[in-house]
């Protein structure tokens, strides 16, 4: 699910980037200091849409560096149990399958895949289903359900399933 917060970084500029440009050098040193992290609190930060307020500096001793407290508005993705999201398939092995939603990774375990498929090894490695219509390999797109989420300080963890009704693959590579 995406959100849109406000949140505060202290930023820390060295005194070569002050002048005209002192807003624009803090605008972007946040940018790129934030946007693409995880926190586990709030999830992926996929965007910064405004900054709301930049205070006033405070010269840290013996470095001259300049600490400016920023307060901003971003776009954030945390995924939710029990949410739908469709994903591309990474990897495929005899334990699964990991697919990607954005920046999460999410796990599918081969019990939580429908009894009809079938691994198959080789060079390709994937699940089939018997009559061999569905098939689910590497970057294949599927719409799977979050079953469970572990946060961490910097990353969050997914299990997801695809035994359930209008679950499964959506789009197959090796069909087109």
């Amino acid at each position: 699910m995406f959100f849109h917060i406000v949140l505060e970084r202290n930023i820390q500029l060295h005194p070569r980037h002050f002048g005209r440009s002192l807003r624009d050098n803090i605008v972007s040193k946040l940018m790129k200091d934030v946007e693409g992290t995880c926190s586990g609190r709030h999830g992926f930060v996929v965007a910064i849409t405004g900054i709301e307020e930049i205070g006033k500096g405070l010269i840290r001793d013996g470095t001259g560096f300049v600490t400016f407290p920023v307060k901003y508005q971003c776009v954030v993705f945390r995924p939710f149990k029990g949410e739908i999201l469709e994903a591309v398939v990474s990897m495929v092995n005899k334990m699964g399958f990991f697919a990607e939603a954005g920046p999460v990774q999410i796990f599918v375990s081969n019990h939580l895949i429908p009894d009809d498929m079938e691994f198959q090894s080789g060079d390709m490695p994937n699940y089939t289903t018997s009559d061999g219509s569905v098939k689910i390999q590497k970057d294949s797109e599927v719409r799977l359900k979050i079953i469970g989420t572990r946060v961490d300080a910097t990353e969050i963890f997914c299990i997801g399933t695809i035994k359930d009704d209008f679950l499964g693959v959506i789009n197959d590579p090796s069909a087109t």
